[in-house]
């Protein structure tokens, strides 16, 4: 069973929001966490007291920043905010999706500086745990003022309007009214006080939750590309020389060499490799011979989003902000109180996400193009080995074999290739007050598409390596079967074990092959190899 995951606002990993967003595991707020939300929320109400016009507060938003709003509309005017901003557009985000916005929107409450009262995170955490995920549009957010229109979605649910998914024992899921959501878990919709609703939807949790899910999957698919890319190296008689270290000791790169390693260490032990280490090929294609270094670079992408993405999951980063006076250098330039005040800023641009996402976004295009080149090398009948059949058909002409497969991927990585930069573009809204924005979530929706893509195409990279390596022994003299590395073989015989010898059944429909070798992938099968595979390596 898995841990409950704690959101005490300094800790969340992208690791626990996976865990809570495909994992169902338990949300909690710790008590020292609760303290400092109910410390913020006395400030608030400190500021309140008083007869400053303090933005958020008690004032309009946006261009209506100017705009005074008395007392008794003061409720009223953080629920219309909700209302007003659920404008969102485009396919319902995912249950994954929604999830990971929801455990980062109430990890980033827990920090306390947003003002709020506690219900309003328990609120949030019942439907979390409970099953209740609100309906989200998943277009709309410019990334700044934050993910304004997907979480204002999410917030409504909370007040009793808009729809939720409701998930009952036993696996029914019924779309409610948000009321109705509500009361299927005992809760009562929420009045919101002065602060909350600009509290719960002023922030980069959907941004942040996409990029979350993204770096784990990243990572995971940069494994499985350094084994696909290895059993395509190993297969198509491939030299591995290309992975000594002392290659990567002179051009020392972290993620260049963790690729060189696990290369090595999967084709260890092969009998292929030694078979043809004298043949008259002096240097192969760059598809194979660069493959450490660009995989190396992908995961070195990878690790530049995952630090942001650390630092973003236990940020503040609603406007404005509330603090103990002795916590801001300049008390006498805030609004407020002697007990508190209350900064507007910036912490709600997605900037620092969306830049190092379009990054990501480009290396995972170049990590599904050189697995497209290799795809067409064991395909091709102009590049492939002589001793392969054309495109892998056991009785070429009559058959097709995986010829279409690499049209797939053809189509899919132009998709990648076409997906614009979407933090280059800028459109000033609000009146103008809000002038220049990140359009963070339209990266980390690129991502996820690119990351989808990607995952096919390396999909179908395993499924023509393991057919090749059926003909392996083709290409020698001699009676004996050869052997592949540990690691490579161990990953053919995963891939056999759901895909059967296309040799040995024809022609059949290809892309049952491609998911279900997919599934490896995003399942964590190909993981759990290579896991085992390289603490052997290690042991030895």
């Amino acid at each position: 069973m898995t841990s409950d995951i704690e959101l005490d606002g300094e800790t969340l990993t992208p690791e626990d929001v996976v865990a809570v967003a495909r994992e169902d595991a338990r949300a909690v707020v710790p008590e020292s966490a609760r303290e400092r939300v109910r410390e913020s929320r006395r400030r608030v109400e400190d500021v309140m007291d008083g007869d400053e016009a303090v933005y958020g507060l008690n004032t309009g938003f946006g261009e209506l920043v100017d705009e005074r709003i008395p007392p008794e509309d003061l409720e009223t005017l953080q629920h219309n905010l909700l209302r007003s901003h659920a404008a969102g557009a485009g396919r319902d985000l995912e249950r994954e999706e929604v999830r990971a916005m929801m455990v980062a929107r109430i990890n980033a409450l827990a920090k306390g500086y947003s003002g709020i009262r506690e219900v309003v995170i328990d609120h949030l955490l019942a439907c979390c745990n409970e099953g209740v995920h609100p309906v989200v549009r998943s277009r709309g957010s410019l990334g700044a003022s934050g993910d304004l229109a997907p979480l204002a979605h999410m917030a409504l649910v909370l007040v009793g309007e808009g729809e939720a998914i409701v998930e009952r024992d036993g696996g029914d899921r019924e779309r409610l009214p948000g009321d109705q959501a509500l009361a299927e878990i005992g809760l009562e919709p929420l009045a919101l006080a002065p602060k909350e609703g600009l509290a719960l939807i002023n922030g980069t949790q959907l941004t942040v939750g996409l990029a979350a899910l993204a770096v784990v999957d990243g990572d995971r698919l940069v494994r499985a590309a350094d084994a696909a890319g290895a059993l395509t190296t190993e297969t198509s008689l491939g030299t591995t020389a290309t992975s000594d270290p002392a290659i990567h000791d002179v051009r020392p790169h972290d993620g260049q060499r963790k690729s060189a390693s696990a290369v090595r260490q999967l084709t260890a032990g092969s009998e292929v490799v030694e078979a043809h280490r004298n043949c008259d090929r002096v240097q192969d294609a760059y598809s194979l011979r660069c493959l450490p270094q660009v995989h190396g670079a992908v995961r070195d992408a990878l690790e530049h989003l995952r630090e942001a993405v650390a630092v973003e999951l236990n940020s503040a980063t609603d406007n404005p902000l509330v603090f103990a006076p002795d916590d801001v250098v300049d008390p006498e330039r805030a609004s407020g109180t002697d007990r508190a005040s209350v900064l507007s800023g910036g912490n709600f641009h997605g900037a620092p996400l969306a830049l190092r996402l379009e990054y990501v976004r480009l290396a995972l295009t170049d990590l599904a193009a050189i697995a497209e080149r290799r795809i067409d090398r064991l395909l091709n009948p102009n590049l492939q080995e002589p001793h392969l059949p054309p495109f892998l058909a056991a009785d070429s002409g009559v058959e097709s074999g995986y010829m279409i497969a690499q049209y797939t991927a053809a189509a899919l990585l132009n998709e990648i290739r076409s997906i614009g930069p979407a933090s280059s573009d800028n459109t000033p809204v609000s009146g103008g007050q809000e002038d220049h924005v990140s359009m963070s979530a339209g990266s980390a929706l690129g991502v996820r598409t690119a990351l989808e893509n990607a995952t096919w195409i390396l999909a179908a990279e395993l499924v023509c390596a393991t057919e090749v390596a059926a003909y392996v022994d083709d290409a020698f003299d001699g009676d004996e079967s050869l052997s592949l590395g540990t690691g490579t073989a161990a990953v053919r015989d995963l891939v056999r074990e759901v895909v059967p010898p296309l040799v040995e059944t024809g022609d059949r429909p290809v892309h049952t092959d491609i998911e279900t070798a997919s599934a490896l992938v995003t399942d964590g099968l190909v993981d759990e190899v290579l896991e085992s595979v390289l603490e052997e390596s290690d042991r030895s």
